[in-house]
């Protein structure tokens, strides 16, 4: 704040802003895997920008948890420990519970339409990441769905993290992902349309135990 007691003015954020969008599709591209390291000096020669909003573009991807900083190491993405594992897929679990609640006691026809067509979208999917990608866009679906501000954001708090959980789950054993995955989705947007409370709750439940058993046994 200035000597009198007011607010400074906000700064520019939209370059920062850029450089984030960029070097998170990178890491949902699979350009650079968990565990890469993040060097300044090459982003901004690749993006073609200065330092200071690669600097900014980074924090704020450590934020969403998708990168992570060490004073010796520098930034690199982050490796999901069985911890983390454990504690997004918990997290993850609260979270749609009470979305699934909602959207079946309260969303309109049009928001069971959107999750049906986000379902549908997967049938499109060209590799592993934009599968990953249709995915997310399902459960984006679901939470916009249940009509709970607070809820929808946050999701959007951990959605990162769970686009790099879905990533790391991939990169252990595609081929279960890939031929499960659509019909999984298709079922939950069933079940959601039907208004079954139980049913929902029960595949969703499933849906997250196969990425779950999937990243435990990696670690075990």
């Amino acid at each position: 704040m200035s000597e009198q007691g007011r607010v400074a003015p906000a700064r520019r954020r939209g370059l920062a802003d850029e450089v984030a969008d960029q070097i998170r599709e990178a890491i949902f591209a699979g350009v650079y895997a968990p565990g890469a390291q993040l060097r300044e000096v090459e982003l901004s020669g690749q993006l073609d920008v200065s330092r200071g909003p690669v600097r900014e573009a980074l924090l704020r991807l450590e934020r969403e948890g998708l990168v992570h900083g060490e004073w010796h190491r520098g930034t690199t993405v982050t490796a999901l420990s069985a911890e983390d594992v454990a504690e997004l897929d918990s997290l993850r679990g609260a979270l749609e519970q009470l979305a699934v609640q909602l959207v079946v006691t309260q969303a309109s026809d049009e928001d069971l339409t959107a999750v049906e067509k986000a379902a549908a979208r997967m049938d499109r999917a060209a590799d592993e990441h934009d599968m990953v990608r249709c995915d997310i866009a399902f459960h984006d679906a679901v939470y916009a769905a249940a009509r709970h501000r607070r809820l929808e954001e946050a999701w959007q708090a951990i959605r990162s993290q769970v686009h790099l959980f879905l990533l790391t789950r991939v990169g252990v054993s595609s081929a279960g992902y890939l031929s499960h995955v659509r019909d999984e989705h298709r079922e939950l947007a069933a079940a959601l349309r039907a208004r079954d409370a139980d049913g929902a709750l029960e595949l969703f439940a499933a849906h997250r135990r196969h990425a779950f058993d999937v990243l435990a046994s990696r670690t075990s």
